[in-house]
């Protein structure tokens, strides 16, 4: 049966920055089709522990602040430790600054590309590096953006990361994938979360945006659930090096 493709049942997922949002949607998406979910947040994901508990599945509460790739080695002995392995690999933390680039402050640059770039990079090979010590192959999905394609205002080192996760989500796929690890991305639209909620205050602003998605609405967490579950589980075993837009369709405008 093709929906068996899509099970979890069995698998570990790690999925950081998930207290909230994207992240958020993303771990309660990959619980509800089966896997257990080690979280890495800097605060305690309560809402989102409980709502994977809710699903039945476990959840392994982690903490660290992913600015600093000297973490990831201890989380991820952590997450074996706990699930006996590692199946899945969700790169959904992130940070952004906003300042016109005449004036953008090299400190901005640097904690916006540590998180959004570096740390993605270096806790994908670390987890790849698992997944070839466990001989099982395995899943990473990247969190890019309408940005990777486009280059924005006012965010000059997010415009720079997200485009960067394009090129090193295709790099690390033409690298690994005959390994049966696979190494794809999902770049986001305009999202309903906190991070937009200024963007959604301003009636000008929510206005224009919203005529030009072609779907006519804000997407939202769940918009995300079907994507990910795709490419963290069977279904998408010869998909590699590929980043899914779920925009409603502004790319397309």
């Amino acid at each position: 049966m093709v929906l068996q493709q899509f099970s979890l049942g069995g698998k570990v997922a790690i999925v950081t920055g998930c207290n909230t949002g994207l992240g958020q949607g993303m771990a309660l998406a990959l619980a509800e089709a089966g896997a257990d979910v080690i979280g890495v947040n800097q605060s305690e994901p309560s809402e989102t522990i409980a709502r994977v508990h809710a699903t039945g599945r476990y959840f392994l509460d982690l903490r660290a602040d992913l600015g600093d790739t000297g973490c990831i080695d201890g989380v991820l002995r952590e997450a074996v430790a706990w699930g006996g392995h590692v199946d899945i690999l969700v790169n959904n933390a992130g940070i952004i600054r906003r300042d016109d680039a005449i004036r953008f402050s090299e400190k901005d640059w640097d904690d916006v590309i540590n998180v959004n770039l570096k740390t993605v990079f270096f806790f994908s090979q670390a987890v790849a590096r698992q997944y070839l010590a466990q001989q099982s192959g395995g899943k990473i999905v990247n969190v890019a953006s309408m940005l990777s394609f486009q280059g924005g205002v006012r965010v000059p080192s997010y415009t720079a990361s997200k485009s960067g996760v394009v090129g090193i989500t295709r790099l690390m796929a033409n690298e690994w994938a005959a390994h049966r690890i696979n190494v794809n991305a999902i770049a986001p639209g305009y999202m309903a979360t906190n991070n937009t909620a200024p963007l959604r205050a301003d009636a000008d602003r929510s206005a224009a945006i919203l005529e030009r998605i072609p779907a006519g609405r804000w997407g939202v967490p769940a918009d995300l659930a079907g994507p990910v579950v795709f490419l963290a589980s069977a279904a998408s075993d010869y998909v590699n090096g590929y980043t899914v837009a779920v925009d409603g369709g502004w790319l397309a405008r």
